[in-house]
Order: structure tokens, then sequence, then C-alpha cells
């Protein structure tokens, strides 16, 4: 924990604390920003409170009396539960009047995951006088930001993935041409150990589907019943790993291949038009992250979802389009910082330098058709830049 970090954030922002509180491991990142071990008993409640000047203060039940010794700051212990009130009211009245407490929370839900803190405690520590506050925008600099490290281990997994994903195109080629083609749950089982081999740790296998089932943003092969990836289909990786080391960060990207016929030079005209669009809306996000970053201009992430939206809603296609533009990324391939989303919630959290998310519009069965496309790259946000990682793709892949 950088207790002076947090501090001089809380100061700047105008917030007198941040109240960090658990019951039963559900709040993981308070764990990580506190560096408190992941593993023990946690079976009663335990508050700790950062305020933006002075000792941090500690209340813990008895029978966990230790839960916080790693951490610095004042020590309280409660049992009963008119002990337990009696210990938040001296949190709350230790900040002076109607004090402004950051929690993971987040107003009406809107933003699903970081929305940790119970509504009975916002409710008791609001009847205390606190105003309580999201906390949004200081996990994404103490829980979401990436150090050097981080950065450097996405390279290395993109390096895996991007070879894995050439390798898998060529592997359909090679036995669409020996006759024996392969089916969705083999080319994914083919990538994992592509991955596995790169020394990516691999916590969740890829998305492959072919024609309708790329129309699908999370489908998953089947050992059984699988489809076989024949000339004609329209191919989509989803591929996503990070390496083995602790703490990496994920890479994460989507490619599309099209499987050519005997005479064929170039995939359908209608495949290609939708990709194009697809291409178009990415392009724009990534232009939006690129000039704000340049200009230092606060950006956040439901402007990233409508830059891109935009796109695809401008060629009557918006309704296809069926999911955020794009989520944070980090240790976990969903993390806890702003997401490029204004469709499944309206993120208004910053965008903040050492953050990475992707960029990764889809447009779904268009007009009822059958087959659905998407494109990936990942954006790391540094200090007046913003870097697409790895390759962007132009156009449909000829396999």
């Amino acid at each position: 924990m950088n207790l002076e970090a947090i501090q001089n954030e809380l100061r700047a922002r105008g917030i007198a604390a941040w109240l960090f509180y658990d019951h039963h491991r559900r709040d993981p990142i308070a764990y990580r920003i506190l560096g408190l071990p992941e593993t023990g008993l946690a079976t009663r409640r335990w508050y700790y409170l950062i305020p933006a000047s002075g000792a941090p203060r500690k209340l813990t039940h008895r029978i966990e009396a230790g839960a916080l010794d790693l951490l610095p700051g004042e020590p309280a212990v409660y049992a009963r539960w008119g002990e337990l009130d009696a210990g938040l009211d001296r949190l709350v009245a230790s900040l002076g009047p109607s004090p402004k407490i950051a929690m993971q929370y987040s107003p009406g839900c809107a933003v699903h995951r970081i929305s940790l803190a119970d509504a009975g405690t916002v409710e008791k520590l609001r009847a205390l006088g606190a105003e309580i506050v999201s906390s949004g925008d200081l996990i994404s600099r103490f829980d979401a930001a990436w150090d050097a490290a981080m950065l450097a281990s996405h390279r290395a997994a993109g390096r895996v993935i991007h070879a894995a994903i050439a390798g898998a195109f060529a592997e359909v080629r090679r036995r669409l041409d020996a006759g024996s083609p392969c089916t969705e749950f083999e080319l994914q089982q083919w990538l994992v150990a592509q991955m596995r081999a790169g020394g990516l740790a691999v916590d969740e296998p890829p998305i492959v589907g072919i024609n309708d089932h790329a129309n699908d943003p999370h489908f998953q092969p089947a050992p059984r019943g699988s489809a076989p990836i024949r000339g004609g289909d329209l191919l989509l990786l989803d591929v996503f790993a990070r390496t083995a080391a602790p703490g990496s960060a994920f890479y994460d990207v989507t490619w599309m291949g099209y499987c050519l016929r005997p005479g064929e030079r170039e995939p359908p005209a209608r495949f290609a038009e939708i990709f194009d669009l697809v291409r178009r809306a990415r392009d724009a996000g990534i232009a939006l992250a690129q000039s704000s970053a340049a200009a230092r201009r606060p950006l956040r992430g439901f402007e990233l979802d409508q830059a891109v939206r935009g796109v695809i809603a401008a060629a009557g296609l918006g309704d296809f389009f069926v999911h955020r533009a794009g989520h944070s990324l980090g240790r976990d391939v969903h993390s806890t910082g702003a997401n490029c989303d204004d469709y499944e919630s309206h993120d208004d959290r910053l965008v903040l330098p050492g953050c990475a998310f992707t960029i990764e519009p889809g447009v779904y069965g268009p007009r009822g058709e059958p087959f659905g496309v998407r494109s990936e790259v990942n954006v790391y946000y540094g200090d007046g830049v913003a870097e697409v990682t790895g390759p962007r793709q132009e156009t449909i892949v000829n396999i």
C-alpha cells in the first residue's frame, strides 16, 4: 500500500477519507490495494479508514482482531453490535462534520464491477452524517494502473498470442487442403496448446466460432457437436491470456478470417463490407484515445463507447452492436478501470494514465444475416500517448 500516494490523491479530490470494508472476502479490490494476504479467515467485518491527512484507523472484531495487523494505523475492536455502531460513529466523527467518504460504491450500481459496499452499510454511514461517494477513479489509480513489469508482460503475451492466431489460420488451411477439416473445438484446443507451449497461463479457452456461432459474442464450442470449419466459412478468433508470472497483464484480441473455396480470391463482399465498418468504428475509438492523451484532455469511458458506437449507428446497424465497446484490461481480463461503455452502463470514470483497455466493436446478425464480425485491439493509455499495443487487423484474413 502506498499510503502517501493515496492521501495525496484524496486531498487533490477533496475527499475526506477512503473507507475499506470487507466480510468473507467480498471485496478483492481492497485486499490488492492494501496489500493484505488473500488467504485466511475473514468471517467478521473489518473496516480500514484512510483519512486525507493523519494516521489511518482500524476497526476489527475481537475474534479476528489481528485482521489488519499488517497495516499502519490506530486499532479499535468491537464484539457486540452496539460496539460496532459506536466504532463506526467514532470513525466518521474523526473526519469532522459531514465528511465525504469514498467507498467501493457506484450510485445506482451503474458500474457493478466496483459496486461492492452493501446498501445497509452505506445507509448506516449516511445516518452518521457521512456523504458516500464512489471510489471508482481511486480504484483506477491504485488497482487498475500498470507498472513497467505489467506492460512488459502484456507485450510478451501479445507476441505469443499473435503467433498462435497466425498459426491457427494456417492450421485451418492445412486441414482443409488435407481433406480433414478441423472443428471449432479442435481449433480452440490447438490454440490453447500453442499458448501454453509459449509460456502463457490460459485461465479460460479462447472463443472460436464460425458464421452464426460468430454471432454469439461469448460463444464457446463444445467437445461434441462442434461445427467443422469448411470452405466458405467466416471464422472469429477471440484470444486472451497472460504470462505465468504473478501480477502479469492480459492480452486480449479478436481477429477474423475467411476460408477460401476453390476459385475464390477474397471473402464475399458482404463480409468485407461489415468488417470495414467495424474496423472504422474501432479506429474512431483509437483516434479519440490518442487525441485525448496527446492534449491531456480528460477522457471518460462512456465517451469512447459513443465514438465507436456512433460509426456503426450512422451506418444503420446500431441495433446489431449488442455489447459495450471495450473493457478495462489488467491482471484480470475484465479489470477494474474504466470500461468503454455507454451501453451496458454509463461509465463516467476517467481513463487514467497507466491504465489499459480494449476497443472491440462488433456487428452481429446484420439485417438477420447468419454471421457476426468483431475486431479487437488493446490500448495502453500512457502519459500523453495512447498506444495500440499490437497489430491492427485491416482486412479479413484469407485462409
